[in-house]
C-alpha cells in the first residue's frame, strides 16, 4: 500500500510508478524494456552519477556535472559500453 505523504513529493502517481517500478532483468544482470530490450543509459547522465557505479576514475579528465554526451562526442564514441572497453 501507498502512502500519501509517499506519493506528494511527485508531481502524480504516474511519476510516482515510473520511479518505483522494477524491470525485469536478463541473464546478465541488465535491466531490460518491456519489450525485452536492454536499456541504454541516457545520455544526460550526469558523470558523477555514473562514477558511483564505475568509480571515481571514471570519465577521468571530465567534471562530475558533464554529461554523459558530452563525453562520448568528446571522445569520439557511441555507447557507454565503448567508452568502458576504452579505459
Amino acid at each position: 500500500m501507498i502512502r500519501e505523504q509517499e506519493v506528494v513529493s511527485f508531481k502524480s502517481y504516474d511519476a510516482y510508478v515510473m520511479t518505483n517500478r522494477h524491470l525485469p532483468r536478463g541473464l546478465d544482470g541488465r535491466q531490460r524494456d518491456s519489450d525485452g530490450e536492454i536499456r541504454h543509459k541516457r545520455r544526460d547522465t550526469l558523470v558523477g552519477t555514473l562514477r558511483r557505479t564505475y568509480g571515481e576514475n571514471f570519465a577521468a579528465g571530465y567534471r562530475a556535472d558533464a554529461q554523459l554526451g558530452t563525453v562520448l562526442h568528446h571522445e569520439g564514441l557511441a555507447t557507454l559500453d565503448q567508452l568502458l572497453k576504452k579505459r
